[in-house]
């Protein structure tokens, strides 16, 4: 196939994995932007595969497809990426992901004690909570969150 041609919905799917379906939901959400052949077939951009392989892998590491999508909108259309797009797209991520291994790694070292929620069933609590404390600081695991142990 000529590189002008672009890619079918079906050869973007052999090659990325996906399902079509999925494919045109992520076109929905604007993705990723096909054209129209002078047959009226939608077709895509071989950047395309890098975009979706882009968003399988973010959404791996819980990025929202809104967030996936910000990031996208910053790469140029109609031409593939370069590894300077790339990079600067890695540097959108680079703080989102450094919080998440910190969030993880607090987790991973308290998790035979307690996650923080302040439910008061254990007699000793590893995050030092008596009276549920922490419940004052707002809902959820508030010393994963980033809130500090103590009054």
């Amino acid at each position: 196939m000529p590189l002008n041609d672009g890619l079918s919905i079906g050869a973007l799917a052999d090659r990325t994995g996906l399902a079509v379906s999925a494919i045109r939901y992520y076109e929905a959400q604007g993705l990723i932007k096909p054209w129209r052949n002078a047959g009226g077939q939608r077709r895509f951009e071989r950047a395309d595969l890098r975009r979706l392989s882009f968003v399988m892998i973010a959404q791996q590491f819980g990025f929202t497809l809104p967030q996936i999508k910000a990031e996208l909108d910053r790469l140029p259309g109609g031409r593939t990426p370069t590894k300077a797009d790339w990079a600067m797209i890695s540097e959108g991520f680079r703080d989102a992901l450094d919080e998440r291994i910190n969030t993880l790694t607090k987790l991973r070292d308290n998790l035979d004690g307690c996650i923080g929620c302040g439910c008061l069933s254990l007699e000793a609590c590893a995050l030092y909570n008596p009276t549920d404390r922490a419940a004052k600081k707002g809902q959820g695991p508030r010393y994963l969150m980033g809130d500090a142990p103590g009054v």
